[in-house]
């Protein structure tokens, strides 16, 4: 056997334990989703010019965790018929970044697919941040709120996420029945949340998926989970608390959650988002999965796995 597949083997065997009971995961996550339920999106939409002549946009916002109106995309064909609804793909972006301009997605419109892109809350986008600052945080945004579970910036992005696919949903020329979630990096992490906590989701593509083994992570990583490892550097008597609450936002620990077909990527030399956590959640995954590994890659997607993705979907999507 040599090193490579002997590598492969390692980590399809990966599997530490969960870091938090699902029973008592499970009636966190079945409490806030209750409550958000009758919570209003007040979405509003509006016409976006585009230099593209068959390409429509609508600049949507809605309110997701709270009062922030969270700013998206909605991109179809100009002859999209509203007679004939299409799949949707919701994509998030990865850390640091924004959802870009609309031409972005144009090979999804040349699927015959609609488009919901998402800025994440506080970031690069046009979104902002309406939570308190309660207390100080390290460069960054992770850290935000870490000691308090249900003011922390995790438990915003993974709300905000989750209720954009029942923004997506209501869109003109959506099939509900037909929402896939796309992302790379922390829009990988935020596509497995919201296969977990959605079940309008129908189908994932999660690339190099950050918010896995999170702890592991805040140990190793060099990016994001760092910023942790900061604040922790700075707060040593709460390590236990804050890995602690980080376990409800760990796809390790929610990934049994996820009832829908996943197809995840892996780059092996990768620094921000190491094997070590992907295959931790990805193993725990108990729906149809797949999983592609590039052993030269590092924090990156490329033009293959982009392909792959999208070949994934259509399969999936042609059954549902």
């Amino acid at each position: 056997m040599n090193t490579i597949k002997q590598r492969k083997k390692e980590l399809g065997n990966l599997r530490p334990k969960p870091t938090i009971d699902l029973q008592v995961l499970n009636r966190f996550w079945e409490e806030v989703l209750t409550a958000y339920a009758d919570k209003p999106l007040h979405m509003m939409t509006q016409s976006e010019e585009s230099p593209f002549p068959h390409m429509k946009v609508s600049k949507v916002s809605y309110h997701g965790y709270d009062e922030t109106p969270i700013h998206a995309w909605y991109i179809t064909r100009t002859d999209q018929s509203q007679d004939n609804p299409s799949p949707c793909i919701v994509t998030f972006p990865g850390y640091t970044g924004d959802r870009g301009f609309p031409e972005r997605y144009a090979h999804w419109l040349m699927m015959g697919y609609s488009v919901f892109a998402v800025d994440v809350r506080g970031q690069g986008g046009e979104t902002g941040n309406l939570m308190p600052l309660d207390s100080g945080v390290v460069k960054g945004w992770v850290s935000q709120g870490i000691t308090d579970i249900h003011r922390t910036y995790y438990m915003a992005i993974s709300m905000d996420a989750a209720r954009a696919i029942d923004v997506a949903a209501q869109q003109p020329g959506v099939d509900p029945s037909k929402i896939a979630v796309v992302g790379g990096s922390q829009g990988g992490g935020l596509a497995l949340m919201t296969g977990a906590l959605n079940s309008k989701v129908a189908a994932i593509v999660a690339d190099i998926p950050n918010m896995c083994r999170m702890d592991y992570g805040v140990l190793h990583s060099v990016s994001s989970l760092n910023e942790i490892a900061q604040y922790i550097k700075r707060y040593p008597e709460q390590l236990d608390q804050i890995l602690e609450h980080l376990a409800y936002f760990d796809m390790l620990n929610l990934a049994p959650r996820i009832q829908v077909p996943v197809m995840v990527s892996v780059g092996w030399k990768d620094t921000v988002c190491m094997p070590e956590t992907i295959y931790a959640a990805y193993n725990r995954i108990e729906a149809e999965k797949e999983i592609r590994d590039y052993p030269f890659s590092g924090h990156e997607v490329n033009e293959y796995q982009k392909r792959e993705g999208m070949l994934f979907l259509e399969r999936i999507l042609n059954k549902v």
